[in-house]
């Protein structure tokens, strides 16, 4: 980890993600799995969890960057747009400040479409 360094997944989850999400928290709103009652929301349609879609942060810090042996301390969300299904998501990572006497860092987290609007913002602080 290196003050500076960015890094860029791409992702998407599907209807079926978003029921196992459902199941496993119980967050059974139908905003997200009843299309009938989706349609009549302002949404229009169904829409993920802000959690589920947000969750893509975890399994970078803990998979891919830095990696394994990461532990995830702190986390703040701004949900800014509703994502949907079955849809391309950039997870935007940069590292705004290291602390290299405890091996912390703190990173930027973003989530973008592929129109480059952002969905969701946030920092996160890691150990490395």
């Amino acid at each position: 980890m290196k003050l500076g360094s960015k890094y860029t997944h791409q992702y998407s989850f599907s209807q079926n993600d978003v029921n196992l999400f459902a199941q496993v928290t119980g967050d059974i709103n139908p905003l997200h799995l009843n299309e009938e009652y989706a349609e009549k929301t302002i949404f229009k349609t169904r829409i993920m969890h802000g959690f589920l879609s947000a969750s893509v942060f975890s399994k970078v810090f803990g998979t891919l960057f830095p990696g394994e042996g990461c532990i995830y301390l702190e986390q703040n969300l701004k949900f800014l747009q509703p994502m949907f299904c079955n849809t391309l998501y950039n997870a935007i990572f940069e590292v705004i400040e290291i602390k290299p006497k405890n091996n912390i860092a703190v990173v930027n987290t973003l989530i973008k479409d592929l129109k480059n609007i952002t969905t969701i913002e946030g920092n996160a602080v890691i150990k490395f």
